[in-house]
């Protein structure tokens, strides 16, 4: 497993990513489908608005309900605001998990508790699926390095049976061995790679 050195340098990077899709998004598109299932752009983003919220706060160890309630991407609202707002709070996110007392110790996010230096992976990976998301449903090229992508790909395999994992991915898809590794991370977490062509569920 990485350093949590390594790790909050990972994420940190992964955040900038984000937030470089999401600069380019004008608001006509905000109502542009997503590779998650019935989830529009606009509730897409505002996910990731409060995702960021919740692992800053596992960071902290700041429980309450940022980091107690389950997720539900499609029934997300997009603030007039969202552009600072999603900036400032996946900013606080990586500055978060830059302090080695945040991958110490048990934490939470979305009702479950893990420990932190596990919570921090799960955070790096939300980013970097919900970056693909974001970039795929905006037609923005996903240019994040395979230095990161390697390390979430590694951290989601093998993958679990589907009934430990269902209502946080959809059914693996099957991808060459061969493929980019990013097809074959978007595969292994129910995503499928020739999205829109086909659908997938996130």
């Amino acid at each position: 497993m990485p350093t949590d050195t390594n790790q909050a340098r990972l994420i940190a990077a992964a955040a900038d990513h984000m937030l470089a899709f999401a600069a380019t998004i004008p608001e006509s598109e905000l109502d542009r489908p997503t590779p998650c299932r019935d989830t529009r752009l606009a509730a897409l983003l505002a996910h990731v608005d409060g995702l960021a919220q919740a692992f800053a706060a596992a960071a902290r160890k700041d429980f309450g309900p940022l980091t107690s309630t389950p997720p539900n991407p499609a029934e997300s609202r997009l603030s007039p605001e969202w552009r600072d707002q999603l900036d400032r709070h996946v900013r606080e996110l990586a500055d978060s998990w830059n302090d080695t007392a945040a991958w110490e110790g048990m934490t939470q996010a979305g009702g479950v508790e893990l420990p932190a230096e596990i919570m921090g992976l799960v955070a790096l990976s939300e980013l970097v699926l919900h970056g693909w998301d974001v970039a795929r449903a905006a037609d923005i090229e996903f240019d994040i390095p395979d230095e990161i992508l390697q390390v979430v790909f590694d951290f989601h395999y093998p993958p679990q049976p589907q009934d430990e994992r269902a209502g946080m991915f959809g059914p693996v898809v099957e991808v060459p061995d061969d493929a980019p590794l990013i097809d074959r991370l978007a595969g292994l977490t129910g995503r499928d790679p020739r999205w829109p062509q086909a659908s997938t569920q996130d």
